[in-house]
């Protein structure tokens, strides 16, 4: 498959029905989904579901900066960020309080690669670093999906990860620090272990109302 074959199956938008089809399986197996219109939208309703003061660990995430999700975390925003934490930690001597910070906020804030219509989750990682927060140590997690990302099987989500996403992840990388990237670690998700609900009538999540929430929006990032 060519590049250009490649982004143009994994960067055109489905249909209603399709999104309507994902939504429910998502439901059925414990996650909350809201659908939104655009990037603002879900940038809003983000931040709307998390209390002024939360720890929140925002996660490398394209979709993340593109919606301006990781700047309103981290630039001054009301909320305890974990990851100018980090930035504050040394890597050699400091890496398992690093790991504490990073897998354990009250909130884990990133995107997936790939979701299946039977309402599968994909994320791949180099390092794995941000998987244990979504698999089991964060109290929340919010993935932002572009419906781009919604793909038909198990074997279409690899193959987005690794003939689109990997490639433009490596030029990514090699741009920034020199180095090529790789796939190291995939977290397939097929079921939330905890309960999650839909957000109250404030927009914010209660103490009780732990699980993984996404937020999937009708926009195509080059993600």
């Amino acid at each position: 498959m060519t590049t250009t074959n490649a982004t143009d199956r994994f960067t055109e938008l489905p249909d209603d029905q399709t999104i309507a089809d994902t939504v429910v399986a998502l439901e059925e197996h414990g996650f909350s989904v809201e659908v939104v219109d655009d990037l603002d939208a879900a940038r809003e309703t983000v931040l709307a579901r998390i209390p002024e003061g939360s720890s929140v660990m925002t996660n490398p995430s394209v979709t993340l900066q593109e919606t301006g999700i990781r700047g309103a975390i981290d630039d001054g925003g009301p909320y305890d960020s974990a990851r100018n934490k980090l930035n504050e930690l040394d890597f050699a001597t400091q890496l398992q309080e690093m790991k504490k910070i990073g897998g354990q906020p009250d909130f884990s804030l990133g995107s997936v690669h790939a979701i299946t219509r039977e309402g599968a989750l994909f994320i791949a990682s180099a390092s794995g670093s941000q998987l244990a927060s979504y698999a089991w140590g964060a109290t929340n997690v919010i993935l932002v999906v572009g419906a781009q990302k919604l793909v038909s099987t198990a074997e279409a989500a690899r193959e987005r990860i690794f003939e689109y996403s990997l490639p433009l992840e490596d030029a990514r990388a090699y741009a920034a620090y020199g180095q090529n990237s790789f796939v190291g670690k995939i977290l397939e998700t097929t079921r939330s272990s905890r309960t999650a609900s839909t957000s109250s009538s404030s927009g914010r999540w209660s103490g009780s109302d732990r699980g993984k929430h996404l937020e999937l929006f009708r926009a195509s990032l080059k993600a």
